[in-house]
Order: C-alpha cells, then structure tokens, then sequence
C-alpha cells in the first residue's frame, strides 16, 4: 500500500496542524483544570468548612445550602472532564494528522475544537480547510491494491 504523493504546501500544512494540535491540546488542558477550584469550593461547603450561613437578621435559603455545594462539584467536574478529554482527543488527532490516518476523527476534532475559543476556533476552521481538499483526503486513505 503506498500512499498518493501530497503537494509539498499540503504535507507542510499538515505537518504544522499536527504541531498546534498538540499546542491547542495543552493550552486546552490547562485551562480546564483551572475549574477545580470549583470543585474544591463545593467539597467545602459539603464538609461544613465553608459555611454558607445567612449574615445576622436575615432569613436563610428556601433550600438545603449543600445544593450549592453538589452544583459546585458537579458543573467543575463535568468541565473539567470534557476539556480534558477534549484535550486529549484534539493531542490524538494531531498524531492522526501527523501519521495521515482517521480522515473522519480529525475532521470531528477540529469541528469540536471550535468550541475552544480563540485558539481552538482558528486551529478548527483551518484544519477543516486543509482536510476538505481533495488531494489530502486521498492521501489518508490507502489505496487498496
């Protein structure tokens, strides 16, 4: 099985998409782990370190205050989580990229890493650009000989 020759531009480009790729996946990271800050906060009004009582004269919530605490812990760690595996699939289509193979997971990736913005919006959009021509989508898939 032997690939069909790329132009020289579209094996550079794909070859600096796979490095923003992996750029983009760390950034991203990174920047989701900031939310377990959110997390913590929501343990400690759970444990009762970080109490949520009502200042002197006024009437406490209608409601139990652990509920700011489970959304705390549970909207931190649902962020958390999805950029981190977003992180990890975009670092995954960058090797993809790299190795010209999974067309379809990398054209899925770069839509989702639009979500990220900006860097993810741009590194999206001009990976989407690049693996909608012609000549790039043959050269991921192999010729059947």
């Amino acid at each position: 099985m032997s690939t069909p020759m790329l132009t020289e531009q579209d094996a550079s480009h794909l070859r600096l998409l796979s490095i923003f790729h992996y750029v983009v996946a760390a950034m991203t990271a990174l920047f989701s782990l900031i939310f377990i800050i959110h997390v913590v906060i929501g343990i400690g009004v759970l444990s009762g370190r970080l109490p949520m009582n009502p200042a002197p004269g006024q009437a406490g919530p209608p409601f139990d205050e652990r509920l700011y605490g489970w959304m705390f812990v549970a909207i931190g760690s649902a962020i958390v989580l999805g950029g981190l595996t977003l992180a990890g699939f975009m670092a995954y289509a960058g090797r993809c990229l790299a190795h010209r193979r999974r067309h379809l997971l990398c054209l899925i990736v770069a839509g989702a890493s639009c979500c990220v913005t900006p860097f993810g919006t741009v590194l999206g959009v001009f990976t989407l650009l690049v693996l909608l021509r012609p000549s790039v989508k043959q050269a991921f898939n192999p010729v059947q000989a």
